[in-house]
């Protein structure tokens, strides 16, 4: 059975430890997209270290249909933040680059530039980069690697969607930024859609290894296990000296 404010509680002591233990005084930098992960996590930190002590940062790139959930979310915590609309550096690398960027790399670009722009936040301000990321991208690779697959501390990588919505209802957010839907912002198809299965089918199958559908169960683990990489360290060459 699954201890959602006991978690909440270890959660909040693990980020109050890791930032005793690596970088005494600094700052929590979250990347705040105005979904239930970015909002989560910002909320944490905020019981973990104190809102003065938290930054947001906002990324669109160009407009932005939901920044108003943004906005709700540091609103709501009353943390510092930034807008930093990334459309031109976008465009800029896509212009500079002399040939035309394949589907993915085009789709990847954003949360990569994103990710250098909250280590820049970062640098300016005595920070650490929060990773937002969650089990359930992860385990299926629903994630971009250097882009919101990075940062330097990661509270909610080895929790399942169900899991962090249960401990966002105890954070007090409100209902809207916890059960929003995630959108992936290009095609207008929900992350559920592109998956072809839902979350909570994905969360019983991590976590009780049951799923009815045995279409959807192949997809999930083929999905799991090509993506594998993106969740080990950089293989490195070690010479025998």
């Amino acid at each position: 059975m699954f201890n959602a404010e006991k978690v909440k509680n270890d959660c909040v002591q693990w980020i109050r430890n890791f930032f005793e233990e690596n970088g005494n005084g600094c700052n929590a930098v979250v990347g705040i997209s105005g979904g239930k992960d970015s909002s989560i996590v910002a909320a944490l930190c905020v019981e973990a270290l104190g809102r003065d002590r938290v930054i947001g940062v906002l990324m669109p790139c160009g407009e932005q249909a939901d920044i108003d959930m943004a906005l709700l979310l540091v609103n709501t915590l009353g943390i510092k933040h930034y807008i930093v609309n990334i459309k031109d550096a976008v465009e800029g690398l896509k212009n500079s680059i002399p040939f035309e960027l394949s589907n993915q790399s085009t789709v990847n670009l954003p949360p990569r530039i994103r990710m250098s722009t909250l280590y820049a936040v970062s640098q300016s301000h005595n920070g650490r980069v929060a990773n937002t990321c969650n089990l359930s991208e992860d385990w299926v690779g629903y994630s971009t690697r250097y882009g919101d697959a990075a940062g330097d501390f990661s509270p909610c990588s080895n929790l399942t969607v169900q899991e962090m919505k249960q401990i966002g209802r105890l954070l007090n957010l409100p209902d809207v930024l916890v059960d929003k839907v995630p959108i992936d912002g290009l095609c207008g198809k929900t992350d559920e859609d592109n998956l072809g299965f839902t979350y909570a089918e994905l969360d019983r199958y991590i976590r009780e290894g049951v799923i009815d559908d045995k279409e959807k169960k192949d997809k999930i683990d083929r999905l799991h296990r090509i993506n594998q990489f993106k969740l080990e360290l950089m293989p490195a060459f070690v010479p025998e000296i």
